[in-house]
Formats: C-alpha cells, sequence, structure tokens
C-alpha cells in the first residue's frame, strides 16, 4: 500500500471534508442535469417504454422533443413490404379539457357549474394504445389487468403526478371535452412537468370524436420478427423511404431525445451555472483542506526529507493522495445522488443518470481534486529538515 493511500486510510477525518466538498458539488451537477434529462423521459416515455423496434418519423425531425413527426398515413402499407416487419400502428393522440365531476351533475351547462364553483378544468393531453393483445403501441411495463380496464369504452388511465392535479383517483368520473370518462387506472413514471397526460384506448379516442383520421398520421410504431434485427431493418426502410422518411431504432431515437433537452438556450445556461459554482466549491474547499492536512503533516514531510526523500517525489505523494481523495468523492458522489434518485422516484419524480453522465462528472471530480493538489504544493517548500530540531 503506497503512503499516500495508507495517509488518506489512517487520517481519513483530515481529509473528510475536501471528499464531502467533490461530493456535494458531484451531487448538485449530477442531480440538476438527471432531472432534466428524466423530464425529458417523461415526455418520451410512451415511446421509449413501447413494444416497437423502430419508429418512423418525417424526415426533417431531430427528435420527438420540438418540431412535427407526422408522416402521411399512405406510409402504413409501405412499411410492411419489408419482411421483416410484423405490425405498423400510428401513435394517435389528442388534446383537451379534463374536470372532475365530484359533487357535480353533468347535465348542467356551463353557466350552472361556474356558478356552483366546480372543480377547476386543466388542459390535458391524450395518448392512446392498443388494446389487442401484444398491440405494438402497449408500453412493456402495462399490466394486462390495465390494458383491459382500458379496453372498456370511456375509460381513461393518469399518471400518479396527476391525481392531485386533476382532483381525480381510481374510479372516478370526469369530463373530457364535455364527455364524461372513467379513470380505471393510475401508472407510474409518465410524469409531464407541462401538461398532465391521459391515456385511454384508441376506440375510446374515436368514440370522443378526436381520432385522426385525415391523411397524415403520428409517428409510426413498427415491430419485427426478430428485434435484434432492428438497426438493419432500420436502414432498409430508409432506403425504401428515398428519402421520404426516417426511421430510428428505440435507442437511436432514446438518445436524440436526451440530446435534444441540451439543445434549449435556458437549459445549456442552468446547467453551466451548476457547473461553473461547483467547480468552484469544490476547488477552493478541496484546496484548503488539502493544503490544512500538509501542513498538519508537515514534520512528518521533513523526515522524509531529512532521510534523503527529494521534492519531486514529496510533490507525487500528494498528487496521489489528492487523486485518491477525488475517487473517494467522487463514490460519495455517486452514493448520495443515488439516494436523492431514490428519494424522488418515491416521490414520482424521475432523475435519469445515464452512464456517460457519471464519467464526465466521475472525471472532472478528479481533475479538480488533482487541480486543488497542485495548489497545494507550495506548502512542502516549509518542510526544512532543520525545523526537526525546534
Amino acid at each position: 500500500m503506497s503512503l499516500a493511500l495508507s495517509t488518506l486510510l489512517y487520517e481519513w477525518r483530515r481529509y473528510m471534508a475536501a471528499v464531502m466538498a467533490l461530493a456535494l458539488s458531484g451531487l448538485l451537477v449530477l442531480a440538476m442535469t438527471g432531472v432534466f434529462i428524466g423530464i425529458g423521459k417523461g415526455f418520451t416515455a410512451t415511446i421509449e417504454r413501447s413494444s416497437a423496434d423502430i419508429i418512423i418519423m418525417q424526415p426533417g425531425a431531430t427528435s420527438l422533443i420540438g418540431g412535427p413527426s407526422g408522416v402521411p398515413r399512405r406510409f402504413i402499407p409501405l412499411a410492411y413490404r419489408n419482411p421483416q416487419v410484423v405490425e405498423v400502428q400510428p401513435l394517435d393522440g389528442a388534446g383537451g379539457s379534463f374536470q372532475s365531476v365530484k359533487n357535480v351533475d353533468p347535465t348542467m351547462s356551463q353557466a350552472d357549474r361556474a356558478r356552483q364553483r366546480a372543480p377547476k378544468q386543466q388542459f390535458v393531453q391524450a395518448s392512446i394504445i392498443d388494446t389487442t393483445p401484444g398491440a405494438v403501441t402497449i408500453p412493456t411495463d402495462y399490466s394486462q389487468e390495465l390494458v383491459d380496464a382500458l379496453r372498456q369504452p370511456y375509460t381513461v388511465a393518469i399518471d400518479e403526478t396527476a391525481v392531485t392535479k386533476l382532483g381525480v383517483k381510481l374510479g372516478d368520473k370526469a369530463l373530457y371535452n364535455g364527455q364524461t370518462v372513467t379513470v380505471v387506472g393510475i401508472t407510474r413514471g409518465y410524469p409531464n412537468m407541462m401538461q398532465a397526460n391521459i391515456v385511454m384506448s384508441r376506440d375510446t379516442l374515436r368514440m370522443l370524436g378526436q381520432a385522426d383520421t385525415g391523411p397524415r398520421v403520428g409517428p409510426l410504431m413498427v415491430k419485427l420478427r426478430d428485434p435484434a434485427q432492428a438497426e438493419r431493418v432500420a436502414a432498409q426502410l430508409n432506403v425504401l423511404g428515398d428519402g421520404q422518411w426516417k426511421a430510428w431504432t428505440r435507442q437511436e431515437l432514446a438518445d436524440a431525445n436526451a440530446g435534444a433537452m441540451f439543445e434549449e438556450g435556458i437549459l445549456v445556461i442552468i446547467i453551466g451555472g451548476c457547473v461553473v459554482l461547483g467547480t468552484i466549491i469544490g476547488v477552493a474547499i478541496t484546496w484548503q483542506t488539502l493544503r490544512g492536512a500538509i501542513m498538519a503533516n508537515i514534520k512528518e514531510f521533513a523526515s522524509l526529507r531529512a532521510l534523503g526523500v527529494g521534492m519531486g517525489s514529496l510533490n507525487r505523494i500528494v498528487m496521489e493522495l489528492s487523486f485518491w481523495v477525488g475517487l473517494v468523492g467522487v463514490a460519495a458522489a455517486i452514493g448520495l445522488t443515488w439516494l436523492v434518485q431514490m428519494l424522488a422516484m418515491a416521490n414520482a419524480v424521475i432523475i435519469a443518470l445515464p452512464p456517460v453522465l457519471l464519467l464526465i462528472v466521475g472525471g472532472g471530480l478528479v481533475v479538480i481534486a488533482m487541480l486543488s493538489g497542485l495548489l497545494s504544493l507550495g506548502i512542502l517548500k516549509n518542510s526544512q529538515p532543520a525545523d526537526l530540531l525546534r
């Protein structure tokens, strides 16, 4: 075991402030970035968790976030020309007003409801599933009981994050665009920070008069015979489309959605500010902590110099010590972020932590620790062997 690692293990209390500074800096960046990525995943969860292997959108679309992604209806039979394709369904959706009918007579006029102080109307987005067994539009985490319940006419499901906002719970009735629907399911992991989202069957959407029967439909969800061939089939479909559409694998689209979140100017400013603030805090506290720890051990360093150890070797010891402090700080940052993630999930908030984010932030924390160690090297000049005689 090296001298630097032994020093950290046996005198860990002196370096705890540096470790915690790095951990909190990492937590700040990881948590903020993870929340924004999680918000994006909440918007696109219906597609990313579907059983679709390929999603077909218009060629100009770069992601599902921002910009149109629908295609002409005539593309549906064209996609079947690939022998690997077994099912193609458009992802339909709509929007409208949603109002709880607690203590409200559905036969009342709008003016009468207002005078009665009925629950406030909310604008919601509606997405659909096909309730046939194994349909490509059914998210993989939907239970069979939920699918069976949505098969009934005029039934909807809402995410748990919308229960309080919409003022309904499981089994309650509500008015959607003036028509009565029943809440038959509560989903988890589909938050929408802007507008609440409800899920219904395609048949219910048609009964409500909002089914898309025009020449254009939403993105096409494609199921394959062999999901392992998704990349190859996507390339074949793009050749078949001859520029009329763009076929994405589910993973490609998920990555594009995550990247699209960071194209928003305000988001980049917020995350950039967190990175700068975390770096300043990390360097300042880690530097002062390492400086104080080295000063506390200055006699030990002087003894090493008296034994013939050169300044170059002492500098390497300090830099190695900084490296180990950085690694411990990374571990602590990931541990704290994991605890915050669990707490957030318990409250239906998604904090997404992709591996590349952990690698980038972890590497940044180690660099901060090494920079702090480099700034602390000057204190070693005070390790004069003559001071041992005082």
